[in-house]
């Protein structure tokens, strides 16, 4: 096997490979002794055809399968002898397009190699790490919060007018064409105004009424409700208001906190305070990333492949265009072009990608078994009564995987940094991280 370099500029690459024709043929009866003995043919015992009828009635598909695995033999050959790592997926091309049996296979194969990536001292980068303490009063904002979360109703003054917000109390009957329908009934039925939980357009036409009044409510069921006999069909519920009350934020106290399960308001606040300086310090560390990523942009340098710069280049500008035009949907748009500013996004994104990976990898950083399983379920809760479902497609998806894999990388590898590099500590306020947080939304 001969492979020939016809390119080595930059970090494109492009190499001549060429198969001898003995070479394949030697493959092809390789794996024809390989598979003579499960052979059975018309005539002859299992085992026992001929090498010269196998070679015929086989050959043609055996070759196909030999020329595909001594290119790869030779193109993984040649990478590990060249250490080359592609950026993306080489390209492969046969040249003798007009290939007969008996010929050499010539094909060119190119790619764009990876850069060498430098080593980095991390010890003389300097991070700082905001820390903001919960204090009395954002507990207290929170416990208001959770309090207006667990509100009651108490009854507004007689013949006062229900509000968007209000508790009414009532009995309806519903009927469609006259007839009363299953489920179209109920008693002392409390129903939040503007709590959607009714068909569209009911809960509007009870805003307005007072205790005692009869209102009659006219919908239309959706055309996809889910009781086919009912789905399109316009109803009429007869609705007897018995109260009309109004939403009283919950009493803060030890049984408002027994509510949420803890043991008093003590231990509410406690928990709330942790829960606070949780949130404030992945907040924080988001600012600390950036401040660590923007280190390393200043400090590493080195030469990006075209084909991953271009890429990232293209779905920046496209990300971007689609945010600026919410209602297009899908891809039937005018051709997007990035713009200086996109390239030079997507520099320090590659340039940071490759170099956090190479840094991982250096320090043999991985993600566990049960990191990814926790990543999975985080994800899952996002499609409540489906979460099966979407487990079992992200562990038959590769792609997926990768998708919740790479950020779970990323983390452990700025930690590794982190680590190694000189950290202090800076007690702010939260409007302080806030802005902090702010400023990187803004970048």
């Amino acid at each position: 096997m001969q492979v020939t370099e016809t390119l080595n500029e930059g970090l494109k690459r492009a190499y001549s490979i060429v198969v001898p024709a003995a070479e394949l043929d030697a493959k092809v009866n390789e794996k024809l002794v390989e598979a003579q003995p499960e052979i059975e043919m018309k005539g002859f015992r299992k085992g026992k055809v001929p090498m010269a009828l196998l070679k015929k009635q086989y050959g043609p598909r055996v070759m196909g399968e030999a020329m595909q695995e001594a290119i790869d033999g030779a193109m993984a050959k040649h990478f590990e002898e060249t250490g080359d790592r592609p950026a993306m997926q080489p390209e492969v091309k046969m040249t003798n397009e007009n290939w007969k049996e008996g010929d050499d296979v010539a094909v060119d194969m190119s790619y764009e190699a990876l850069p060498a990536i430098p080593d980095v001292d991390f010890s003389d980068i300097e991070l700082e790490k905001l820390v903001v303490k919960a204090d009395d009063a954002a507990i207290d904002e929170a416990l208001s919060s959770l309090a207006e979360t667990a509100q009651n109703f108490k009854d507004r003054k007689k013949g006062t007018k229900a509000k968007d917000g209000d508790q009414v109390v009532m009995d309806f009957l519903g009927k469609v064409d006259g007839e009363a329908f299953d489920g179209g009934a109920a008693e002392d039925y409390p129903l939040v105004l503007g709590s959607n939980s009714f068909i569209p357009g009911f809960e509007e036409q009870l805003v307005g009424v007072k205790a005692e009044e009869v209102k009659d409510v006219v919908v239309s069921f959706p055309e996809d409700y889910q009781a086919e006999h009912l789905a399109g069909k316009e109803a009429t519920f007869t609705c007897t208001i018995k109260a009309v009350k109004e939403p009283v934020a919950a009493e803060i106290n030890d049984e408002m906190a027994k509510g949420f399960g803890a043991e008093d308001l003590a231990a509410l606040k406690g928990q709330i305070g942790e829960r606070l300086e949780a949130e404030y310090a992945g907040a924080a560390r988001a600012v600390m990333k950036r401040g660590l990523l923007d280190a390393l942009d200043k400090k590493v340098d080195f030469d990006l492949p075209p084909s991953l710069l271009d890429a990232e280049a293209g779905q920046i500008a496209h990300q971007l265009w689609h945010e600026e035009n919410p209602e297009v949907e899908g891809h039937d748009h005018p051709e997007i072009k990035p713009t200086e500013e996109h390239i030079a996004l997507a520099g320090r994104r590659v340039r940071l990608g490759l170099l956090l990976a190479e840094i991982g990898q250096k320090a043999a950083v991985e993600v566990s078994d049960a990191e990814m399983t926790q990543a999975i379920m985080n994800q899952a809760r996002q499609y409540p009564g489906q979460e099966r479902q979407f487990f079992e497609f992200v562990q038959q998806n590769q792609q997926m995987q990768q998708q919740l894999r790479a950020p779970l990388f990323e983390d452990k590898v700025v930690d590794h940094i982190a680590d190694q590099a000189k950290v202090s500590e800076k007690e702010v306020s939260k409007d302080d991280l806030q802005y902090a947080v702010e400023a990187l939304e803004d970048e």
